[in-house]
């Protein structure tokens, strides 16, 4: 795919608490699927006081497809950890998240989570919220309190491993499996 182009996203789902708005996370589907699938989902779950927030990727060629388009939040060239990382595309998607989450009132936690690439996606986002910029080394915008996982990897784990380190504030935890 190309890289550095700029991406449209699609439809970005919502789904209020029912209860007080304690916190809010922005909940990101897995490569080819789209945000209102997830909506339908977390909008049964019994938190009445999460707001989730479901944006949809944009539809990009993805290089592992043969360059065959779908909605995915970065380019992805192999499964493989030593494949390349499309760090640019990672960065415009944590980049949209945290723009998604940055007019939630002040005394609302936010948090992201996701599935397969979201996981992904929102593990990088953690990585640059934990290194307090993006990889272009633009500042990272919000302060972030939860982050999940689900079948996901960590993208970039070859030039982040210090992500883990004892001086990061944040501790990763990602969930493999099904809730």
């Amino acid at each position: 795919g190309a890289r550095g182009v700029r991406r449209e996203y699609g439809r970005t789902y919502v789904v209020r608490p029912k209860g007080r708005h304690l916190a809010t996370i922005v909940w990101l589907h897995g490569i080819g699927d789209n945000g209102n699938s997830w909506s339908q989902v977390l909008g049964n779950l019994p938190l009445d006081n999460v707001k989730w927030i479901c944006p949809t990727a944009p539809t990009r060629p993805v290089a592992a497809f043969g360059g065959f388009p779908c909605t995915a939040w970065f380019d992805v060239e192999e499964t493989s950890v030593d494949g390349p990382d499309d760090v640019q595309g990672l960065d415009a998607s944590a980049a949209h998240i945290a723009n998604l989450l940055s007019s939630e009132p002040s005394d609302v936690r936010l948090g992201i989570g996701g599935f397969s690439m979201g996981a992904a996606t929102a593990l990088h986002s953690a990585a640059c919220y934990a290194h307090g910029r993006f990889s272009n080394g633009v500042a990272y915008p919000i302060t972030l309190s939860a982050i999940i996982g689900l079948s996901g990897w960590l993208p970039c784990s070859r030039s982040d491993t210090d992500i883990f380190d004892e001086k990061t504030v944040m501790l990763l935890i990602q969930y493999i499996g099904i809730c």
